[in-house]
């Protein structure tokens, strides 16, 4: 499948907005001059190096171009609406057909003329299917821990099929079943937090050599690979178990081959609900379908085990009466508990709660909540808990209140800027992601592009373990993100807070300035926040300099 016209909005579940551009430089600017504007389109969905680098303090000048569409905010939403794009805004492109002021700014010189100055040939345009599966690398952590997991999973299943491991052939249901609680292990927000928290509580000190630190950081990283190698091999170890079922029908009832059917359509459904190109295109089909046949999925779970414990064949083909005390023997029960008590705690934390929404522009909003947080926490918010979850990174001091800033990209985010609600609900375990882990190690570089600022900030506004320093690349602070966000990067040493604004200095080389900064800085490590190939080429640029970078993985 080809990207649009424009550019495609995908999102990442644990801090980050992506926005995949068909241009081959994710920094470079188009000469206003020599390509002609070009109108806002709706579209519809099938399935050169700056060499200044200045303080906040001396950057805080208004753009007049429009302001950027580049918000936190993770979940994808098309409209009906024209749909102003990232790249029409920072080329430069007007809403009012006002001409910019020309600032006397040094030459930028993006990667495509720089390429025809020497010669080669022009990058071409990458496919959404190349970002979602291998611009990141053909072996990542993700993969591999995807292909472990279901080599062991394929292993087991042959050994089964073969004779060699009667075990599993006689419980091949419970190896589907220890699959699904794997599964939602690797995706429960309370286990997550414990997880996080005692890395960074162990592996957090001077002590722990970093080589450590950086494999625990790619683990905790790319869990999402255990979890959808898990749901394929539920998959398999069911289909498996229904097979050997339907030989063996005479010693079974119609009802348990009818509800095994069931949960294995569910499966099979939620699975290629959760297809990348499914997700990142259909993002709302793809959550309804994991919770809704999810649910139905595990009340049809304990159907299964009620009916095939209590089951009295090859006998009387009749079912015993006696279920309490056979349930509590079998392993099946224990991990269907285990599965029920991970899905139920999240909902059990949900509450309405008042908020304070203010709008900067039309394009974005910050919304304010009671309580502090602690740095490197995101959370969700939904207006309606049963239908959509949105989720944020968090902006707070650790004090009173916590902020999440959203961009006006979909129906729901463009809402808080037209209609701000009183009232949100909200998930009061919140989750951790990559920027927790910013507090296991000592000096860290935070590279953000646009709003990926979002997350970082409370590691400015509070003290925490590492020492810090924040490289961002934006355009027009205080008119995209307001005199408060803009107060919030005041105040620290020139050499902490870094700000190149594009509307004066225009768009630098981001990875060569990240490597030059971390090694001022001598950062034990990079995290950067941007699109796809923008974080890509940070993280390359940082790794041949031998400098340990992450970035957001299309799973993360």
């Amino acid at each position: 499948m080809e990207i649009p016209e424009k550019f495609g909005r995908s999102s990442s579940c644990r801090g980050v907005a992506f926005e995949i551009k068909p241009h081959s430089d994710p920094f470079a600017f188009s000469n206003p001059s020599i390509d002609p504007p070009r109108n806002s389109r709706r579209f519809w969905l099938p399935l050169g190096n700056a060499s200044q680098i200045v303080p906040s303090s001396e950057l805080m000048q208004r753009s007049m171009s429009r302001t950027s569409s580049h918000f936190c905010d993770l979940d994808v939403e098309y409209d009906d609406e024209d749909v102003d794009t990232l790249a029409d805004i920072e080329d430069g492109y007007e809403e009012e057909k006002v001409e910019p002021t020309p600032l006397p700014l040094p030459p930028v010189f993006s990667k495509r003329e720089q390429t025809k100055a020497t010669g080669g040939a022009a990058k071409g345009k990458p496919s959404r299917l190349s970002v979602i599966f291998l611009d990141q690398g053909l072996f990542t952590v993700y993969k591999r821990l995807f292909v472990v997991c279901l080599a062991l999973n394929i292993t087991g299943l042959v050994l089964a099929a073969t004779g060699h491991f009667p075990y599993a052939r006689n419980r091949a249901a419970l190896f589907s079943i220890a699959n699904i609680f794997a599964l939602v292990l690797c995706r429960s927000e309370a286990f997550l937090r414990i997880v996080f928290w005692a890395a960074v509580s162990i592996l957090g000190r001077s002590w722990v050599p970093l080589r450590l630190k950086t494999m625990v950081t790619s683990l905790l990283q790319s869990l999402g690979g255990i979890h959808s190698s898990c749901g394929i091999s539920s998959i398999a170890w069911l289909a498996y178990a229904l097979v050997l079922t339907l030989k063996d029908r005479e010693n079974t009832s119609a009802a348990i081959i009818g509800v095994a059917s069931a949960i294995l359509a569910l499966l099979c459904l939620t699975s290629l609900a959760a297809f990348p190109l499914v997700r990142h295109l259909h993002h709302n089909v793809f959550e309804r379908t994991h919770r809704f046949a999810g649910w139905t999925a595990l009340g049809l779970l304990w159907a299964f085990i009620i009916l095939t414990i209590s089951y009295d064949q090859p006998k009387t083909k009749s079912y015993s009466d006696d279920l309490g005390s056979k349930l509590i023997k079998h392993q099946e029960f224990w991990f269907t508990i285990g599965i029920t008590t991970l899905i139920i705690i999240p909902w059990l934390t949900v509450r309405r709660v008042p908020v304070r929404v203010s709008s900067q522009s039309s394009h974005a909003s910050i919304i304010k909540f009671e309580g502090g947080i602690k740095a490197g926490i995101l959370g969700r918010i939904s207006p309606s808990p049963f239908s959509e979850w949105h989720a944020f990174g968090i902006i707070s001091d650790n004090k009173k209140e916590h902020m999440m800033l959203a961009g006006a990209v979909g129906d729901f985010t463009k809402s808080l800027v037209t209609n701000p609600p009183s009232h949100l609900w909200v998930r009061q375990v919140h989750f951790v992601g990559l920027p927790y882990l910013t507090n296991m190690y000592n000096r860290v570089l935070l590279v953000a592009t646009g709003s990926g600022i979002c997350v970082f900030l409370s590691f400015l506004l509070q003290p925490c373990r590492a020492d810090v320093c924040l490289l961002w690349v934006t355009k027009g602070v205080e008119q995209n993100f307001g005199k408060e966000i803009k107060q919030m990067l005041s105040g620290h040493p020139k050499d902490k807070v870094i700000i190149h604004d594009t509307a004066v200095l225009g768009r630098p080389n981001v990875s060569q300035m990240s490597v030059d900064t971390a090694k001022k800085w001598e950062a034990e490590l990079v995290i950067v926040t941007s699109n796809p190939e923008g974080s890509r080429d940070v993280i390359n640029a940082c790794k041949g300099a031998g400098i340990v970078a992450f970035g957001p993985i299309w799973d993360s």
